[in-house]
């Protein structure tokens, strides 16, 4: 079995950063991940085709699927747990043809999905369903970047300081749910 090994990353993320990751890999994730759910890809896409610019840099971003809820008195962010990304998979190729370089969520993915991240050179993260609130601990700062009607599927912009994830699909066809890594042995994101 190959050894899991663990790396302290950046954002934005290079195609180098992807290029060294394999599925099972760890990843403290440091930087600016972009929170976006279904309603918030459609409307980044209709800004995108009617020529509106989007309040950020597509190359080399990060979305995290998560609805964060809002933040309790003297808090940065409520709860901000990953949501199914099956859901977002519609709009993944054209999000990754701009420029996106990786995706944080929960749950598998069907094989044309795993094939995208190959084709693009990108990687698709997944970090721990059903602890919202202890990943909000990880965010150091909340800024609201649009689409406010959306309420819970607004754009938001964190900063986090390292967030732990594990790397699920990496840009070689490695997948984590299919060696059986994450099924026959316990891996801690967080030690």
């Amino acid at each position: 079995m190959k050894p899991i090994n663990e790396y302290i990353l950046k954002t934005p993320l290079t195609i180098d950063d992807v290029l060294i990751l394999h599925s099972g890999d760890k990843v403290l994730l440091n930087g600016e991940v972009y929170c976006a759910r279904d309603a918030t890809h459609r409307r980044m896409i209709a800004d995108i085709k009617s020529e509106l610019e989007v309040p950020f840099p597509l190359m080399n971003s990060t979305f995290y699927y998560a609805g964060p809820s809002p933040a309790p008195p003297g808090k940065i962010i409520g709860s901000v747990g990953p949501t199914t990304s099956s859901r977002m998979d519609q709009f993944l190729e054209y999000f990754l043809q701009m420029g996106l370089r990786a995706t944080i969520g929960k749950g598998e993915r069907s094989p044309e999905i795993k094939k995208l991240f190959e084709k693009y050179s990108s990687v698709y993260f997944i970090t721990c369903g059903g602890a919202a609130a202890y990943l909000s601990s990880f965010v150091v700062r909340s800024d609201l970047l649009g689409y406010e009607d959306l309420g819970a599927q607004a754009l938001i912009r964190l900063w986090v300081r390292d967030f732990p994830l594990l790397v699920a699909y990496d840009c070689y066809g490695g997948d984590l749910f299919e060696s059986g890594k994450i099924h026959h042995r316990r891996i801690n994101l967080i030690e």
